[in-house]
């Protein structure tokens, strides 16, 4: 009877969590017999169930022939750009906005920098084709009418980790910082006047006392981006790169992709399904592992 007090007395929160609730069960814990397919080789005649049954096979194919490998470093090593330089950015732009004094100049600025958060990836392949590509590009216009070579980005794996990475920060930091700015508001304002009438300078105050205040909120924004540390941005890497660009795949092919060209091209299943599988187990012990490691040295500021 106390718990279904509990449950009345809530009702409000729990109608409002509802949705939230229905998307997760619908579409994470409904689709989990799914995962049978990662240790089976799959057929359409006989179906998921009735496939035969091949244990490990699909796993170990993938770290024989090296995809496994390759994968899980290039997308780790994105995602760690992602999250160390995004949220760094984010926190610099954050601290600048609440910096500026002028409130006209800090909604414009704030507009134009949240704006790219809304372009479409499409759009974004699309402009990066225009000014990247060998024979129209506009970077290749200028570079000849230098006297320059023009460059063959599109067939140079070693330049688009960067360009990724730039793009990936031109569209995010806008959005990203919104976050860290809201937590500044949070901030007393007396804490920032008693250290102004104390004789700190706008460097001192960011340093002792906004960066501090910020701190709770990057670790968990960075235990959250961890959990998915493995899982790419498909859509920027598929319309900036595309799928089947064979010469890029040792620096821009990810586990997306991958899983994507298994689908579509090889129609495998299986092979899409260990894979993320692997993906899924790997992101949820980076999460445990962190988690702990914070707990440990910060209990507070833990998720669990």
């Amino acid at each position: 009877m106390s718990r279904m007090k509990q449950f009345w007395n809530n009702r409000t929160l729990l109608l409002m969590c509802a949705p939230a609730i229905l998307f997760f069960i619908i579409f994470a814990y409904l689709p989990m017999p799914g995962l049978y397919l990662a240790f089976i080789k799959y057929n359409y005649t006989d179906g998921i169930f009735k496939s035969a049954f091949v244990g490990f096979d699909n796993f170990r194919f993938l770290v024989i022939n090296g995809d496994l490998w390759r994968l899980t470093v290039n997308t780790v090593l994105y995602n760690a750009a992602f999250i160390l330089l995004g949220n760094v950015l984010q926190i610099v732009v954050a601290v600048l906005l609440n910096e500026l004094r002028r409130k006209w100049f800090k909604k414009v600025a704030q507009t134009l920098m949240f704006l790219p958060y809304f372009i479409s990836a499409v759009l974004i392949g699309l402009i990066a084709y225009n000014f990247l590509s060998y024979d129209y590009g506009i970077l290749n216009s200028i570079l000849t009418s230098l006297g320059l070579d023009p460059l063959k980005t599109y067939s140079n794996p070693n330049a688009w980790p960067f360009i990724i990475v730039l793009v990936y920060l031109w569209q995010s930091t806008g959005y990203g910082s919104i976050v860290y700015f809201a937590a500044i508001m949070g901030l007393d304002n007396e804490i920032i006047e008693a250290a102004e009438i104390d004789g700190a300078n706008a460097y001192q105050r960011i340093i002792h006392i906004i960066i501090p205040w910020l701190k709770p909120t990057f670790i968990i924004l960075l235990l959250f981006s961890l959990g998915g540390i493995l899982k790419g941005n498909f859509g920027l890497f598929y319309n900036l790169v595309g799928a089947s660009n064979t010469a890029l795949y040792p620096t821009t092919d990810i586990i997306e992709t991958y899983v994507f060209r298994s689908l579509m091209n090889n129609f495998n299943f299986s092979m899409g399904s260990a894979v993320s599988l692997y993906q899924s187990l790997f992101g949820f012990i980076i999460v445990v592992s962190c988690n702990w490691f914070v707990k440990k040295a910060s209990p507070d500021n833990s998720l669990f």
